[in-house]
């Protein structure tokens, strides 16, 4: 459910554990974050009625990693 989110997250934790890209070109790797984090929130807005409570509750409070956690998470 909601494959896009999934991998908007998931690009997000790539870019945060991307060391060698924050050290070599701090300005790029904060503006990648940022452009993430903005795709997530748009899509959030977008689709909030489909979520259920506690993705609802992740999305709102930025908690990312739990909310790719349950978004993964079997069924």
């Amino acid at each position: 459910m909601h494959p896009e989110l999934q991998t908007l997250l998931q690009q997000r934790l790539e870019i945060i554990a991307d060391h060698s890209f924050r050290d070599r070109d701090p300005t790029a790797h904060l503006t990648a974050l940022k452009e993430v984090s903005e795709a997530i929130q748009s899509y959030a807005a977008a689709h909030h009625r489909e979520f259920d409570t506690k993705l609802r509750h992740y999305l709102t409070q930025s908690s990312y990693q739990k909310a790719l956690d349950h978004l993964t998470q079997p069924m």
